[in-house]
């Protein structure tokens, strides 16, 4: 069984041997390929050193969270571009709105989106999105960019059916991680209504873990509960839940 997460921030972990003892715990529970958002100029460093280390099972994306983009994006977003020349990059992410903390920033979310879908398409790259409170602005950006050339992951989706079709119908995939096992949530009951095939898993650690872990630090290796949780709303094997989500990962990354 090889599982995929598609998104996972375990550069955060700065200690050589609890981040080994992570990496161990994916590796045991069948976890082998992890990619790793950028979400600023200082995490640049944290993803290469992890890539460095496990070179074979951690790949790196390039941008700009949008809770980080500020009044100077231009000249962030300048220093992230130049980062990528010289390195193995597999996305453009974590890019997109976040309208949860700071609305008044949407002009300069907006502009900072637009420019790094520029370098996805320049670069034949998929985009991965985060998207929080802020679906109508994200599907209005995408909407004007949509073509061939745009594709990727609407990463941690939570949204209902209507918005999870309009994220397939543009040629999006939906990141699935662990509020899929919360009980309130929702999302099992509008997964039971799309494809399997338009589906990867992820972890967004250190957050948001799943059941039987949450609101406790979430690391890559409780993506099985995620993909345990998927088997049961597919009525399928955890080995099919990791051979199609992988395969779909392969697809989009091209590694």
């Amino acid at each position: 069984m090889l599982l995929t997460d598609t998104h996972t921030h375990l550069y955060y972990e700065t200690d050589e041997a609890k981040l080994a003892e992570l990496m161990q715990r994916c590796f045991d529970n069948g976890i082998e390929r992890l990619f790793l958002p950028n979400v600023d100029v200082a995490s640049i460093s944290k993803i290469d050193t992890l890539v460095k280390r496990y070179p074979t099972n951690c790949f790196a994306m390039a941008g700009l969270h949008p809770c980080d983009v500020k009044e100077d994006y231009e000249e962030v977003l300048d220093e992230i571009c130049e980062s990528m020349i010289d390195r193995d990059i597999y996305a453009i992410g974590e890019i997109g709105i976040d309208l949860h903390w700071d609305k008044s920033t949407l002009p300069y979310q907006e502009a900072a989106f637009r420019e790094q879908i520029k370098w996805a398409k320049d670069m034949e790259l998929p985009i991965v999105i985060h998207c929080r409170e802020a679906f109508d602005e994200v599907f209005e950006v995408l909407e004007s960019e949509k073509g061939a050339d745009l594709k990727g992951i609407l990463h941690c989706f939570t949204g209902n059916l209507e918005q999870a079709k309009r994220a397939i119908d543009l040629g999006f995939y939906l990141g699935i991680g662990g509020v899929v096992t919360y009980k309130n949530a929702g999302l099992d009951e509008v997964l039971k209504q799309v494809p399997l095939a338009n589906l990867v898993l992820e972890t967004d650690s250190p957050y948001l873990a799943p059941m039987p872990y949450r609101g406790k630090p979430n690391e890559s290796s409780y993506l099985v509960h995620v993909a345990q949780k998927l088997a049961e709303i597919y009525g399928t094997s955890v080995e099919e839940i990791a051979a199609v989500t992988t395969d779909n990962s392969i697809r989009i990354f091209n590694i």
